[in-house]
Formats: structure tokens, C-alpha cells, sequence
């Protein structure tokens, strides 16, 4: 199937769909949802903190602990019902089979010495590098884990099971935060790719 190009009936060029609108619609809000849990988690951390600092006040959402927890939860039921239907798509569709699978390490090494040199092609945005799989698989799975350690925080006796997993809530708080900031990279990176290679952002507004 062609992905730059396709040509119509009339024999005009018709830019590929990279992003189907469902793919579109579901990154936007997740990554609307994210932010705000992220900065409203900021707030709950400095009023019940995780470790011994704290964050600017100014990147934070949500008055004290209780305004902190409002918004961590009305945007925690956006992320996981929006996220799911994004991963349902994802695997029903066999988009993350195709897109994501197979990483090899040598080919992520590969891939990252051609970025830090600047030879980097983008020239198929319809074909993710061994950089981008690697990212996008991760924050996957990083996601899956803010999910659950999240559960175990947030009900750890209805959950009791799933803060034993993680060995007690204590840690279940230090596994969430590493997580936290673990996503916190990730957008930072993809941000950055993304201002970059500015048509990888042309294409998940318009889709082509």
C-alpha cells in the first residue's frame, strides 16, 4: 500500500492516510489527560510528598491535597476509558503489531547514532524507526504499570493484592512516581521530535 501518495482518478497526487481519525482523536485526549494528571499528581505530591522536595507551584493543578485529588481523578477516568479504546484499536486493527513490533536493540543503537548525527530519515511517516517503536512500545507499558500502581494507591484495601504485589503502599507510591516521570520523559522526547519533524505533527492533526 502506498503511504506518501496515492493516486486518484482524476490523477492528482492525494497524500496517504498515516493516522486514522480514531488513532487521532485518542492521542489528542490521552495526551490532554496525561498533562492534567501529571500536574494535578504534582499537587498531591507536594502536599503528601513522595520524596523529600517539591514542585513549583506554579506547574501544579488543584488547591492542596483534596483540590489535587479532584482533578487526578476526573482526569484518571478520561485517560483510562479514552486509553483503552486507543489499545483496543491498536491491537484489533493490528496497527501495534505493524507499527511497533519487532524492536531489536541493534537496530534502536543503530537508529539513535543516526539521530545524534542527523541522518535520521523520516522520510515514511507511516513507518516508525527502531527509536520510535522502542518509545511508543514503552510508554505502553509504562502506562499499563501508572494504571495499576495508581489501583493499588488509590484502593489499597479493596486492591490489597495489587499493593502486596508492589510490596506495601509506600512503595506503590515510589513505583507511580517512577512512572510519572518516566512519561514525563517520554513526552519531553516526543515533544522534541515532534517540533523536529514538524509534518509528524501535520499528520496527526490532518491524518495525511
Amino acid at each position: 500500500m502506498a503511504t506518501l501518495v496515492e493516486a486518484n482518478p482524476h490523477n492528482t497526487a492525494v497524500a496517504a492516510v498515516v493516522h486514522p481519525l480514531i488513532v487521532r482523536l485518542t492521542h489528542w485526549v490521552n495526551a490532554g489527560a496525561m498533562i492534567v494528571m501529571i500536574i494535578s499528581g504534582w499537587q498531591i505530591h507536594n502536599a503528601y510528598p513522595t520524596l523529600p522536595f517539591s514542585f513549583p507551584g506554579m506547574l501544579t493543578l488543584g488547591d492542596g491535597l483534596a483540590g489535587g485529588l479532584r482533578w487526578h481523578f476526573a482526569a484518571m477516568w478520561v485517560l483510562v476509558i479514552n486509553g483503552a479504546i486507543y489499545l483496543a484499536h491498536g491491537v484489533i486493527s493490528g496497527r501495534f503489531r505493524h507499527k511497533l513490533l519487532p524492536v531489536r536493540p541493534a537496530h534502536v543503537i543503530r537508529d539513535v547514532r543516526l539521530a545524534f548525527t542527523g541522518k535520521l530519515a523520516h522520510d515514511d511517516l507511516a513507518v516508525y524507526n527502531a527509536v520510535q517503536r522502542l518509545l511508543y512500545a514503552g510508554v505502553i507499558g509504562v502506562g499499563t504499570l501508572i494504571v495499576i500502581s495508581g489501583l493499588a494507591i488509590w484502593k489499597p484495601v479493596q486492591f490489597g493484592f495489587l499493593t502486596t504485589l508492589f510490596g506495601d503502599f509506600d512503595n506503590a507510591r515510589l513505583i507511580h512516581f517512577a512512572a510519572m516521570s518516566a512519561i514525563v520523559m517520554f513526552l519531553a522526547i516526543h515533544i522534541v521530535m515532534a517540533t523536529l519533524v514538524p509534518k509528524s505533527l501535520r499528520a496527526m492533526l490532518r491524518g495525511r
